[in-house]
């Protein structure tokens, strides 16, 4: 059996029946302390999910990480600047109506979700080193065209790997 505190508590008791027939394990909860109980491998699952939802991912997202090919990570903000006015480095991280974010996630085939001072990044494996290398990028002070830019290539890239073509 795994433990696991998580903030939207709701979300999980809402989707209960969801998660346990997704996952293939028991939930139960007390408090905002979640409870685990299955197969080993299926518990390591869930706890992925768990830590995704309390993100800020909702549970059809979080739940893309039942693929073994589908990864999450988490990026502490203070552990890659060293600025301490986090609000202004969340707000460029997000960018003007959310436009950053948007962009990021296009070019990078991910799913990006911030909460207090952690971006939380759901992905590919092949594409969520770019997406970590955008928001870290992001976070230390780069222009967001620069950014943007570099993601391009990094597409441009894989695109004509996929072709079987290698750069020139």
């Amino acid at each position: 059996m795994q433990e696991t505190y998580v903030e939207p508590v709701g979300k999980i008791v809402q989707n209960k029946k969801k998660l346990e027939s997704e996952l293939n394990v028991k939930i139960t909860n007390k408090g905002k302390n979640v409870f685990i109980s299955g197969k080993p491998e299926d518990e390591f699952i869930a706890l992925k999910v768990m830590e995704a939802i309390d993100l800020g991912f909702s549970v059809e997202r979080a739940l893309f990480l039942k693929n073994p090919e589908i990864l999450l990570q988490i990026i502490n903000i203070k552990n890659v600047t060293k600025k301490h006015n986090l609000e202004a480095i969340r707000a460029r991280i997000i960018g003007t109506q959310g436009k950053t974010l948007k962009t990021v996630n296009n070019l990078t085939n991910c799913l990006i979700s911030l909460k207090d001072n952690q971006v939380g990044v759901i992905g590919d494996y092949e594409y969520i080193a770019d997406a970590v290398q955008a928001m870290t990028s992001l976070a230390r002070g780069s222009k967001q065209s620069h950014v943007y830019a570099r993601l391009e290539r990094e597409k441009k890239r894989k695109r004509l790997r996929e072709k079987g073509i290698d750069e020139i």
